[in-house]
Order: C-alpha cells, then sequence, then structure tokens
C-alpha cells in the first residue's frame, strides 16, 4: 500500500509539472495575464509552432492526433479551470446568491461577456447564441423545439454523427415526421456532387434541411452556404451540425445564411469538454421553443439565454471557455486556422506518395481541411492504430473496421506526421 501511494504521489507531482509552461496562479488575481504567454512566443515561424506546442500538457513522448473527438485543452485554459474550482471551493461561503462571491452555479447566468467574444469569432449578435453542452444538445434543442407536424420532410445525409441524426430519427417514430437521407459519394470530389445529392431530394413538403458543415468520418467541408441559400428560397428550415468546424476553419455565421447552427467547442477550439454552442437566427428564434426551461425560459429579450437554461451545472468550465477563446485570440484566428489547413495537406500529400494507402476523404483540397481519414492495404483499422502507438506514440483513431482518421492541430508538426508515413512505409 506503501509503494501504491508513493507511486500515486510520484505521478501527481509530475502530472503538475506539466503545467510549467504556464505556472498556476493565484486566484485573486482573478486573470492569468495571456500577455505573458504571447510575449514568450518566437518571430520566426517554425520556432513559434514549437513554443507554442510547449503550451500545451501533452505528454513530451506521446502525439495526440485524434482531435476529432476531443482537443487537448492549453495549460492556459487547465490553469483557468482548476484555479476557478480551487476558488469555489475555498471561498464558497463568501457568496449570497446576489452577486457578491464566486460564481458557484453554471446553468443561470447569461454569460454575456463570453457570448460577446463568440460573437465577434463567428460573426453574428450574442444574443443569437446559447451556450450549451455539446453539439447534440444542439441537435436536440432545435429538433425538439421546431413544431414539426406528420408528415413534414426532414432532409439529413448519409454521413451523419449519432448526435445529427438520432433527434429526427425519433421524431420520425414519435411523431410520424418523414425522415429523408441524401447519399453523399465516397470520396465526394465535388461541391456540386454534395449539393444535387441534397437539393434534388426536395419536395413540397420538406421543411427542414439538417446536415453537417463538416463530416466527422471523412472530414468533407460542405458547401453550407450554396445549400443554405437554395433553402431560403424554397422556405426551408436550415440546421447546421458544426461540431468539427469551429476552430479548424472560418465560421461566418451571417455568410453561411443558415437559421441555426451547433457546436462543440471541446474540439477544434479546445475548450473543456462541457461547452458548445447553439446559434439561431434572430429572425427565426421565436419559432423555437425551449427544450429545457427554467426561470428564463420565456425571456424574448434575449432569446439565446432562454435556450441555455440549464440547471446546476459546473461554472470552472465556462471560465475554461472564456479561456480558449482568449487562447484562439492570442493565437490569431488566421495564424490558427491556417495551421490547420497547412499540416493537413501535408498529411495528404505525404499519404499520397504511398503505394499502400488510399485516402478515402475528398481529393479536392477546397473541400478538405484538418481531418483526413484513409486505409493501409492489409492491415485494417484497429490493427494500424495500435501499431502507430506501440512503435512511435502516435495516436490517431480508427473508424469501423477498416478506416483511420487521422487529426491535426496547431500543437502537432511535421515531424511528428513523417513518422507516420516512416511507419506506414514498414507495412507494405
Amino acid at each position: 500500500m506503501k509503494n501504491s501511494r508513493r507511486s500515486f504521489i510520484s505521478k501527481t507531482a509530475l502530472g503538475l509539472g506539466a503545467f510549467s509552461t504556464v505556472s498556476f496562479t493565484s486566484k485573486l488575481r482573478h486573470d492569468i495575464d495571456i500577455n505573458n504567454i504571447k510575449n514568450r512566443l518566437s518571430g520566426d515561424e517554425s520556432e513559434y509552432w514549437l513554443e507554442v506546442k510547449k503550451l500545451f500538457p501533452t505528454d513530451k513522448n506521446d502525439t495526440y492526433f485524434n482531435n476529432g473527438t476531443l482537443g487537448v485543452q492549453s495549460n492556459y485554459v487547465l490553469n483557468a479551470v482548476i484555479n476557478d474550482m480551487r476558488n469555489n471551493a475555498i471561498n464558497g461561503a463568501k457568496t449570497d446568491y446576489k452577486g457578491e462571491g464566486p460564481n458557484l452555479l453554471a446553468g443561470y447566468d447569461p454569460y454575456l461577456k463570453i457570448r460577446e467574444k463568440l460573437g465577434k469569432i463567428l460573426n453574428c449578435n450574442y444574443k443569437e447564441i446559447s451556450l450549451i453542452q455539446n453539439a447534440t444538445f444542439g441537435m436536440n434543442f432545435v429538433a425538439h423545439g421546431l413544431d414539426l407536424k406528420k408528415g413534414d420532410e426532414v432532409i439529413n445525409t448519409n454521413q451523419e454523427h449519432g448526435g445529427g441524426y438520432a433527434a429526427w430519427k425519433q421524431l420520425e417514430k414519435r411523431k410520424g415526421i418523414v425522415y429523408k437521407q441524401a447519399i453523399l459519394p465516397v470520396p465526394v470530389n465535388s461541391k456540386d456532387e454534395i449539393i444535387t445529392s441534397i437539393t434534388s431530394m426536395v419536395t413540397k413538403k420538406t421543411k427542414v434541411i439538417a446536415i453537417p458543415h463538416i463530416v466527422s468520418v471523412y472530414g468533407t467541408v460542405m458547401p453550407i452556404k450554396e445549400i443554405c441559400e437554395f433553402a431560403k428560397s424554397k422556405g426551408i428550415f436550415t440546421v447546421i451540425d458544426g461540431a468539427q468546424a469551429v476552430g479548424q476553419i472560418d465560421v461566418d455565421l451571417k455568410d453561411l445564411s443558415c437559421d441555426a447552427y451547433y457546436s462543440s467547442l471541446h474540439k477544434w477550439l479546445l475548450s473543456p469538454p462541457g461547452n458548445g454552442i447553439l446559434y439561431l437566427k434572430s429572425s427565426i428564434s421565436a419559432e423555437i421553443w425551449p427544450t429545457l426551461s427554467s426561470y428564463n425560459w420565456d425571456n424574448k429579450e434575449d432569446k439565446g439565454f432562454s435556450l441555455q437554461q440549464s440547471g446546476t451545472g459546473n461554472p470552472s468550465l465556462r471560465v475554461g471557455l472564456d479561456a480558449s477563446i482568449d487562447f484562439f485570440n492570442m493565437i490569431g484566428d488566421n495564424n490558427w486556422i491556417s495551421r490547420i489547413k497547412y499540416l493537413g495537406r501535408y498529411l495528404r500529400d505525404g499519404l499520397k506518395k504511398l503505394d499502400n494507402v488510399e485516402i478515402i476523404s475528398s481529393h479536392n483540397e477546397d473541400l478538405c481541411a484538418g481531418l483526413t481519414t484513409y486505409k493501409v492495404d492489409g492491415v485494417n483499422g484497429p490493427e494500424l492504430q495500435k501499431i502507430l502507438w506501440d512503435r512511435e506514440r502516435l495516436q490517431p483513431r480508427s473508424v469501423g473496421k477498416e478506416l483511420l482518421r487521422h487529426s491535426v492541430h496547431i500543437y502537432n508538426n511535421e515531424d511528428e506526421i513523417d513518422r507516420t508515413f516512416k511507419v506506414i512505409k514498414t507495412l507494405s
């Protein structure tokens, strides 16, 4: 037992040591100065990204390539969350629930500051944004908030995540709506293929088009603007699953012209799990009933606030969300997104040179970003994932029995991707 306890203490100490790049700071200072991080970053591009990598706590012997499932929070974000949780535990008695002391509850606050920051990133009014837990919540809030009736048609695709289709399937069974799937090619290499597959299914009974911004399995960046413009001309409500989009590509909600948009921010924006958004265009938001209701369920002045009512939650996760937005802005949206696109293309260009690899993602770079799916001759997906980990401690994610989904982010680099090629070459 003593050895076990000693081992635990040792591991805990090592875990804390990983935060040395950005040390823990007393909550009494209220904010950790992100300029201290920014000033330490080099001007040289290659050195710059190496410095950025040091701002993350991942074990230096490991390489994380599974951002499509869950991103790694920076030390800056982790510090913010942990400091806030510690402060709430120490100073909770100072809260009078009338504005004095720490905020101990997450589900009742409008979080105007955070929503305003997100509104600037996504180009929309903060009142059109609700802070929710994840993309699955967003899908359900829209699907169950709309007043759909028996016979109304909803068009999905055959490449949806479960968090993009399940609520519509439930409404098919519960209310008798007509659920339809557009069949997308694999791989899909042109916008027209996507647009035609979806618009060709529209009838006079079509009420909703609900499709992903980026397909979670293949990484396809969908032509959302063109489809939303078509839907608008037909009076069809559009719901976009942006779980894989915010933080991976530029998302301009006014330009996209969709009616509803939801996303998980724990993926590409590198926010703590438990943070997502739902956007509803102000001109139509009154049509959506809250699925979860509390004090502000009928707040007509701030519809976004009314839809994010969720009761007691962990307020420190919202502090972490705020920190992740600041971290994103500190790196810069163009730097962040361009780096992901560059590394994604670097990966795909290298894979194309390997005779034993077939890329399943789009071969059209206009439809690609930081997520690539491929397969290797003679090795199934789970086997390939295990081989990459055992030989080089590289961790992408297998999808199904054949495929490997490989995500890249700002904490990755060319050397890590080259090591992937090195392993795959030995399997030919």
